[in-house]
């Protein structure tokens, strides 16, 4: 027998702690929404429980400055340049095409690359992360560290209410109004010439259609119909209204404590290799939490070679996978921490699949510490077509699937053995 067979032998057990003790943060503590009470206590909470039943030696709670409302506030940004753009192309279309230009660039950087664009316009906060270290037996050789976010995010009311189709198809759109926009301003910019900079129109109808054509003004009046879509962007996201987050990322945070519960439960104790959980605080907030864990972190565990598997959204079995890129499609993840965790479910006989962070289908912390310098992966258990339980009121502790966490928690168990097994011959 291997020697950590007895835990993933006893997985079923592991789950049930995790959905125990995922529905008392859901249920017991207040709401944990990036840099907020919740999520200190959650943190705190956590900390404590590596430290006093886990038997961490090492465990720190860590502060962060933050903007978290800043996230999905570059909506309020956005929307208002393009609506302002709108206006602009029946007076001077030039501005209307720079202000569209402004608006888009903002969702583009601030959410495409989740840089820090407009987050100096919104309240700052103190978010908080915990780094806890199990410490080995003898010399140090590896050490790993699995992650999970302990903040909830705001609540989506179109998908909450209507579904992922209608969400997905209402953000869509409203990309394809922008877009027609910018194309009547610059159609009209260019028509006008430089005279249409200081142009003042005389608004007749006749005098319109000479002043634009036919053609602009005809679009223009039909495009008027993405203005109520547009408008409705404003209330994508109910800031007032948190969900519980159980599967996101609760499931990702007790992934790792679960494992280290293990370890202590049974008695074994590794002799090369350091475990540890990295709980980083307001990932939904544009993964601020792990990106200041990096920073602080940058040059710490460079001694030997150190591995993250970072989990987020660990709910259907059938999706579970591994994301090889990630932030959009952009961020490329470790490949040697990436097929670890494929060789791993294949040496289980448990289904996993090569998968990504989509364009549109935002990050994981994972990306960060990616950007970070730190070899990692992520671990996703979702379909990224949005689901009923994705950033709704459905994220709740008795929609959590035990069968999925527990081989989730196995694989991750054998990556461990894996793991240590190859720095020990080193």
């Amino acid at each position: 027998m291997s020697k950590l067979q007895k835990l993933i032998d006893k997985k079923a057990q592991s789950a049930d702690f995790m959905a125990q003790e995922i529905a008392h943060i859901c249920n017991d503590m207040p709401k944990r929404d990036p840099g907020s009470l919740g999520e200190k206590m959650a943190c705190e909470y956590m900390a404590d429980y590596m430290k006093n039943e886990c038997g961490c030696e090492r465990v720190d709670i860590e502060e962060f400055e933050e903007h978290p409302n800043a996230f999905f506030g570059f909506l309020y940004f956005t929307i208002s340049f393009v609506l302002a753009s709108i206006v602009m192309l029946f007076f001077v279309p030039i501005v209307g095409v720079i202000l569209n230009f402004a608006g888009m660039l903002i969702l583009v950087v601030q959410f495409g690359f989740y840089k820090k664009v407009v987050d100096k316009f919104f309240p700052k906060k103190i978010g908080h992360s915990v780094t806890a270290i199990k410490k080995c037996t003898g010399e140090v050789k590896g050490r790993i560290f699995y992650n999970g976010h302990p903040d909830a995010v705001w609540n989506w009311p179109v998908n909450n209410r209507f579904g992922g189709r209608v969400h997905t198809a209402h953000l869509v759109t409203s990309i394809l109004g922008a877009l027609i926009w910018q194309g009547l301003n610059v159609a009209a910019a260019i028509r006008l010439g430089l005279q249409g900079i200081f142009y003042v129109q005389d608004f007749t109808f006749g005098a319109m259609v000479a002043a634009y054509s036919p053609a602009i003004l005809y679009f223009a009046f039909a495009a008027m119909i993405f203005v109520p879509i547009l408008v409705g962007l404003y209330f994508m996201w109910d800031e007032h209204t948190i969900v519980d987050g159980a599967n996101d990322n609760l499931t990702g945070c007790y992934m790792g404590i679960a494992v280290l519960k293990a370890l202590k439960d049974e008695g074994i104790d590794l002799e090369h290799t350091e475990v540890g959980v990295i709980i980083s605080g307001s990932e939904e907030a544009g993964l601020r939490g792990a990106m200041a864990w990096a920073k602080a972190h940058k040059d710490e565990f460079k001694d030997v070679p150190t591995w993250i598997y970072s989990y987020d959204t660990i709910h259907e079995a059938r999706f579970l996978g591994v994301s090889y890129r990630d932030l959009n499609g952009t961020v490329k993840s470790d490949k040697e921490v990436s097929d670890s965790f494929m060789q791993a479910a294949k040496e289980l006989g448990i289904p996993c699949n090569k998968s990504w962070v989509p364009p549109f289908g935002g990050a994981t912390d994972n990306a960060a510490f990616v950007k970070g310098g730190f070899k990692s992966t992520g671990i996703t258990a979702l379909d990224f077509n949005l689901q009923p339980y994705y950033h709704t009121l459905k994220d709740t502790a008795d929609n959590l699937d035990k069968d999925c966490l527990a081989d989730c928690y196995a694989v991750s168990v054998k990556c461990l053995e894996n793991f240590d097994k190859m720095v020990s011959e080193q």
